[in-house]
């Protein structure tokens, strides 16, 4: 059965995947932060007794980062299923995670409950309805910290009201060739929006949009103006690929990084990005027969922590990066 990031959906020459996080907590307790480890332990076990009592009883597991390596840990936030500041907490951290790896419950974070779920595509709804299947839960089952003029109390001001997060992840190579991700971020923070790197360096020309507005705004109504934002940035990309298209020595470009892929023996994981944006960009113009499924299995499971998780024994970065290169000619011969 296919995971959920090799899987295709609308736009996904330039969306890769929609993510929706909703945080939330409980009335009667202090926020995480000011909790001590009994009541961090009895507020994760009433959390996570409330959805193994529930319908969704059987599709979620229980992740204890304390029973984990260091890589095995890291590699959920390079999967983005968990934030990198919940690593910092890995000796009392845990989190929920459902069978098929597409959404995530991180318990005691910033909130008490934070959801993330995802889906393949510009596909917020989809994303969402997995995520509110949750909330329902714990709204029957909890007295949830909420406010009639403010909304859903958070520990952090910028998500009271919804308490929702929502994000396209977005590949604009074509964009970030014409130097043109600076001027976009701008416009969009003028309507309340974010877009940033998703990797350091933008390396892999993939960028985060997110919305900014939480309060006084219905769920709704940000999940829509996200997704008109980012219809906006599909044209605008294709149209910068389109250009891209007369551009000989660019077209040579992408096959001869098809070829180093098909050969290498070695991928530092930087210009594995690179690479893997190139061969994506490729086979959104026409130019490669590899479908998004493979470019989406080596995106997600071949990072640095992924690859060292799933060894048998330490390694170092040459290691990794001789793995990789192996594990990249596998899928693509």
């Amino acid at each position: 059965m296919s995971k959920w990031y090799q899987g295709e959906g609308n736009n996904s020459d330039v969306v890769l995947f929609s993510r929706v996080r909703l945080a939330r907590n409980l009335a009667n307790s202090p926020f995480p932060s000011r909790m001590s480890a009994d009541i961090r332990k009895s507020v994760c076990k009433k959390i996570y007794a409330t959805v193994k009592s529930s319908p969704l009883a059987n599709e979620f597991d229980l992740i204890n980062l304390n029973e984990l390596s260091n890589a095995e840990s890291a590699s959920y936030a390079e999967k983005q299923l968990i934030s990198k500041e919940f690593l910092r907490l890995k000796d009392k951290a845990s989190f929920m995670l459902s069978k098929e790896g597409d959404v995530s419950i991180m318990l005691c974070e910033e909130d008490h409950i934070k959801i993330n779920a995802f889906s393949a595509g510009q596909d917020l709804f989809t994303a969402y309805n997995k995520a509110n299947a949750l909330d329902d839960i714990f709204i029957s089952a909890f007295k949830l910290a909420y406010s009639d003029r403010l909304g859903f109390l958070t520990a952090s001001p910028m998500n009271l009201g919804t308490g929702l997060k929502v994000s396209f992840a977005l590949h604009l190579p074509a964009l970030a060739r014409q130097k043109a991700i600076y001027r976009l971020s701008a416009m969009v923070s003028k309507l309340g929006l974010t877009l940033r790197e998703l990797y350091r360096n933008g390396a892999g020309d993939i960028y985060i949009l997110s919305n900014g507005v939480t309060l006084g705004i219905t769920e709704k109504n940000a999940m829509d103006n996200l997704t008109a934002i980012c219809d906006q940035l599909v044209k605008q990309e294709r149209a910068a690929r389109e250009e891209l298209k007369k551009d000989v020595e660019f077209e040579d470009r992408i096959y001869r990084t098809l070829g180093i892929m098909k050969t290498a023996r070695k991928l530092e994981r930087g210009e594995f990005l690179e690479y893997v944006s190139l061969l994506r960009l490729g086979s959104a113009l026409g130019y490669l027969d590899v479908d998004y499924k493979t470019i989406g299995e080596m995106m997600h499971t071949l990072q640095d922590a992924s690859i060292i998780s799933g060894s048998n024994a330490e390694i170092d970065g040459l290691e990794c990066a001789k793995i990789r290169a192996q594990k990249v000619r596998e899928i693509l011969k």
